[in-house]
């Protein structure tokens, strides 16, 4: 339930950082701000629209790869045990039921209680569960969790993050570049080509912008869980998601949180982090599933 986006994104940032220090290097920066007027601002944004969607679908696309050696998925082919059995059957049921494609079901080994659903196409996605949620968890919330996460692919969750961090990539690019060539015209008075402020200014502004970009691309995370949760009480049983959230709530609350569960902001924090969290807080989720129960 914390791995899907927080992958995504750090590949994403990854193939960004790439494909625009090539075009410093291969002097596509340099070439568009020796240019004037319209031609440089249409060049510009065009140049930002194809590295920023070609960012985020690269990203997309090595998703389930990336997942898999990341996290040392193994991949369930042939069930060697009666809860590799229950864990494909679970899986093949919701995805009937969600009307996607079966997806693979795999297991990672991790002593944290964790789940991912990631994959460019809903019809052969990915969901992985760790060893610490199978031995930790009673088989009616591992049951709610694999809902969730079969909720996420039904939605089609990775690929409309795709297109909102296309956009955002975009976004980024475009005005990093364009802040870099007014510092250089206002603050050093370069009329032609490009000179230092060009430089400090695109960089300083896309570190800045980019941040800017993920807590939108955190927020809107945090909508689509809510709707995941909601998808995974109609799978599994609203008792059940309920019961699986109130279990990774209490293990929260415990002093020995492992060092990635704090990074991803799972639990409180400081305000940044709150912003920058992929998952709303466990007792919203909770609040809003009662809720919408006794709606």
């Amino acid at each position: 339930m914390f791995s899907r986006l927080v992958l995504f994104l750090l590949a994403n940032f990854g193939v960004l950082a790439v494909l625009s220090l090539s075009m410093r290097v291969l002097g596509v920066d340099a070439y568009l701000a020796s240019q004037g007027g319209v031609f440089q601002l249409n060049g510009l944004l065009l140049m930002a629209a194809i590295m920023g969607f070609a960012g985020s679908f690269i990203s997309l696309a090595m998703s389930k790869m990336m997942a898999k050696r990341s996290m040392r998925v193994r991949v369930i082919e042939a069930p060697r045990n009666e809860v590799e059995n229950w864990l494909v059957a679970v899986v093949r049921r919701q995805a009937s039921q969600a009307g996607i494609g079966m997806p693979e079901v795999g297991i990672f080994d991790s002593p944290t209680m964790n789940a991912f659903a990631t994959g460019m196409n809903r019809d052969d996605a990915l969901v992985a569960v760790s060893t610490g949620l199978l031995s930790k968890m009673s088989r009616d919330e591992v049951e709610a969790v694999l809902g969730h996460e079969v909720s996420h692919v039904a939605n089609g969750d990775m690929v409309t993050m795709g297109l909102l961090q296309g956009v955002l990539n975009t976004f980024v690019i475009f005005f990093s570049r364009l802040i870099g060539i007014l510092v250089d015209r206002v603050v050093f008075r370069i009329e032609r080509g490009i000179g230092p402020g060009y430089w400090i200014g695109s960089i300083v502004a896309e570190i800045i912008l980019g941040i800017v970009a993920a807590i939108i691309a955190s927020w809107f995370s945090r909508r689509r869980e809510y709707r995941a949760d909601a998808g995974g009480a109609a799978l599994a049983g609203r008792g059940k998601m309920v019961a699986a959230l109130e279990r990774l709530r209490r293990a929260h609350d415990q002093p020995d949180l492992p060092g990635e569960m704090a990074a991803f902001g799972i639990i409180g924090g400081s305000a940044l982090k709150a912003l920058l969290s992929t998952h709303p807080p466990l007792e919203k989720r909770i609040a809003q599933l009662m809720a919408s129960s006794a709606a």
